[in-house]
């Protein structure tokens, strides 16, 4: 299957595992509809597909919902599978993605850092001038 369709796969699996959580089809407790599926890489043979999901809930919380997807995994490639036609459907497997609330704490940071600087530059006006004027040369 060509790189194109393989990306586009991902992209119609995505959608449709968000569906599902988010119409609450899913029935397993511990998956909430808090969850966000950020992304789905599908083999090139079509056997199996990662799922990357990530949510700003409570890590534990986060853990407990992957575990509920991965057992209902089942139940959610036979509903999407009856909706798509593709020969062969990929077998799935949920993991945590924490790289939403990895950027989320960076820009944070950044944040911080910015208003530190701020305050520094105010309480040292002189050390301002000087770089500036060595910055000029």
């Amino acid at each position: 299957m060509g790189l194109y369709r393989i990306e586009r796969l991902n992209v119609q699996l995505r959608d449709e595992i968000a569906k599902l959580i988010l119409h609450g089809d899913i029935k397993d407790y511990r998956v909430s509809e808090h969850l966000t599926i950020n992304r789905v890489e599908v083999t090139q043979d079509l056997s199996y597909a990662k799922v990357y999901v990530s949510t700003f809930l409570s890590d534990e919380q986060l853990e407990k919902g992957v575990e509920g997807l991965n057992s209902a995994a089942g139940f959610i490639q036979s509903q999407i599978a009856a909706k798509m036609r593709i020969r062969k459907f990929p077998r799935m497997t949920f993991v945590v993605d924490s790289a939403m609330k990895d950027g989320f704490k960076m820009v944070n940071k950044l944040n911080e850092l910015e208003e530190e600087t701020k305050a520094w530059e105010k309480e040292h006006p002189e050390m301002l001038d000087e770089n500036q004027e060595e910055a000029k040369k």
